[in-house]
């Protein structure tokens, strides 16, 4: 049986656009060139992102905060060993990766913590509490 060459492609479309509209991955399996594997986790304090970087050195990570979006940049350097002369086959070249994930709800600035152990980010980003205040009535 053939398969439906204009499902798949709207299978695709509809990919894209979940990406587009979420700001992060839809779990979907299509790999996008340059782009980091992602976890967001909500909690009732916190939402945890956790992002796969193997084989990048932690001075190599950059993190920012920027309109309600985590942005993460990550830049690996080309090893090349000098002793060989000839390289029989060569597949682990530099790579630089980036990732905006939008945040559904403000984050406490202050609170944010990061971690990185075995090849993997881990953001914790406090969810921002509004403080109930007693309103005086005069």
């Amino acid at each position: 049986m053939r398969s439906n060459p204009l499902g798949d492609l709207e299978k695709l479309l509809d990919c894209v656009g979940r990406r587009i509209e979420d700001g992060m991955s839809t779990g979907t399996g299509f790999p996008v060139p340059g782009e980091v594997d992602v976890d967001v986790v909500e909690t009732d304090e916190a939402y945890v992102v956790r992002a796969d970087l193997p084989g990048y050195d932690v001075e190599n990570i950059d993190l920012t905060l920027v309109d309600g979006a985590l942005r993460l940049e990550a830049t690996r350097a080309h090893e090349t060993d000098l002793e060989v002369d000839r390289y029989v086959r060569q597949e682990r070249t530099g790579r630089s990766v980036s990732r905006r994930i939008r945040l559904p709800e403000p984050v406490d600035e202050e609170g944010i913590s990061a971690s990185y152990d075995a090849g993997v980010l881990t953001v914790r980003l406090p969810r921002e509490r509004e403080e109930t205040r007693r309103i005086d009535i005069e």
